[in-house]
């Protein structure tokens, strides 16, 4: 087994977009702070549908789940999601990664075979993912309703979200149309899913599961204000638990 840390990123690598390039450099910006060896690998979301998928994802020590909604494969990414919580590995979603872990739940955890993002299908009975309510002031008219740097997001007091910060109000940088449908919140706390960040109108913004050894999902994107003298402390964390978990499985290899 190779001595870096391989983290493999769901998702349709897109040069073009500035989340994706901000994804890969976020993850360096962690690993070099740690002093670790970091590979990262994205994992085109039509791979994910193939009958050899957990064979793909069977050698990453965390799963990172990409912004850069509607997917090559809506069913792809969520399978990998699927993957990360059920095989417990360490779990970070942002944007799209975020709504897609939302679906995930409702349909494989709660039983709601038809949940979906109004992205993917406007007129769906259950809409788990629905247009941003409350577009953002002043922003540039061509951007998502829900977009730039947001300060105000509240961390709930005592998660694990608001430990790597060591605060409990933060600001961050959003990209995006859709959110959850506070409709569906209640599903969240149902999965085991507690909302552990809220905006300022009590909009959902994070959940996380205490019963796993790292899964946050963030509407916000947290790569895009990582940088290389101050990487982002969620991304820390995220990449510490990597690490975490492939010394262990290391240590498990050695033993057997």
């Amino acid at each position: 087994m190779t001595d870096a840390v391989r983290i493999g990123i769901l998702g349709d690598f897109n040069p073009e977009f500035r989340s994706h390039h901000a994804t890969n450099d976020a993850l360096q910006h962690a690993a070099r702070k740690l002093q670790l060896k970091v590979e990262s690998t994205w994992v085109p979301t039509p791979t994910l549908t193939e009958s050899d998928a957990a064979a793909i994802l069977d050698p990453f020590d965390a799963l990172l789940a990409s912004p850069g909604s509607p997917y090559n494969s809506f069913d792809g990414m969520l399978k990998g999601i699927e993957f990360g919580r059920v095989h417990d590995r360490p779990f970070l979603g942002t944007c799209g990664g975020f709504q897609y872990a939302m679906i995930e739940c409702a349909r494989n955890v709660l039983g709601i075979r038809d949940a979906t993002t109004a992205e993917e299908d406007p007129k769906a009975k259950n809409i788990v993912i629905y247009p941003v309510a409350c577009a953002v002031p002043n922003r540039d008219p061509k951007a998502p309703k829900l977009s730039g740097v947001v300060p105000q997001i509240h961390l709930r007091p005592g998660s694990y979200l608001a430990s790597f910060y060591g605060k409990e109000s933060v600001e961050e940088e959003f990209f995006c149309n859709f959110e959850l449908n506070p409709e569906f919140e209640w599903m969240a706390m149902e999965a085991g899913f507690p909302v552990v960040a809220r905006g300022s109108n009590e909009e959902c913004r994070a959940i996380e599961s205490p019963a796993h050894l790292f899964f946050v999902a963030t509407l916000f994107q947290p790569q895009l204000s990582s940088r290389e003298d101050n990487p982002h402390p969620l991304i820390m964390a995220f990449v510490q638990h990597a690490a975490d978990f492939h010394r262990k499985r290391l240590d498990d290899s050695i033993l057997t």
